[in-house]
């Protein structure tokens, strides 16, 4: 992959201490803390999201998912949470990202875009420039039961080349990444960072191989 610099990874849906340490371990520049979801993997107490977090130490990051849509509410789960990166999950419908910054200032801020059409380009473009990090996943939160992430599902790249060829702040690419695919990801998207939950878990555990495939494949050794 010449010419294209090698993404950081973001491990999701951490569910303890020791499952932080061998993600960090086997390359991990982030963790995520899946909080209260309507569907999906990961979730776990907002108490064990800041112990987990309080154990990691920079620079490796620490991503809150939150799936508030009011930001008053958003800062009230991060306060209880206290990890380096709010992730939001779903649309901003009460309060804007300036009354989290202002409540905030020292975190920084992640929305998810789901892909699902051009729609969601026109989204992420207009998003982009009141937040830290745009975040493309494969969720669909028009669904009578949001999915929010962790659906092991990909969605279409070129939509995700486009926005992050529009933006001009980082992009994590998400959704249905495993050491199989993860090239053509780069290749295609040439995102800034990595996310995944399932594609390194075998029956909702980490598996290291699964780890160390996927990372020798980021690293372009297999």
């Amino acid at each position: 992959m010449e010419g294209i610099l090698t993404p950081s990874v973001k491990i999701c849906c951490i569910s303890s201490t020791q499952e932080a340490q061998l993600a960090i371990k086997y390359g991990a520049s982030a963790i995520g803390l899946v909080g209260n979801m309507p569907s999906g993997p990961g979730v776990i107490s907002d108490d064990l999201i800041r112990v987990i977090a309080q154990d990691i130490s920079p620079p490796i990051a620490t991503f809150l998912l939150t799936s508030e849509t009011d930001a008053a509410a958003i800062i009230k789960h991060y306060q209880k949470a206290q990890t380096s990166t709010i992730q939001i999950v779903d649309a901003l419908q009460i309060g804007t990202y300036q009354q989290i910054r202002e409540g905030l200032p020292h975190v920084k801020l992640v929305q998810v875009i789901h892909v699902i059409d051009e729609k969601s380009v026109a989204e992420a473009i207009q998003i982009s420039k009141q937040v830290d990090i745009i975040l493309l996943d494969s969720g669909n939160p028009n669904l009578k039961v949001k999915e929010l992430g962790g659906t092991g599902r990909t969605h279409n790249w070129e939509l995700s080349k486009q926005i992050r060829a529009a933006i001009d702040i980082p992009l994590f690419l998400a959704g249905g990444l495993k050491a199989s695919n993860v090239r053509a990801a780069i290749e295609t998207v040439q995102p800034y960072g990595l996310d995944l939950c399932s594609g390194v878990r075998t029956n909702g555990h980490l598996d290291k191989a699964k780890l160390a495939a996927f990372f020798e494949a980021v690293n372009g050794n297999s």
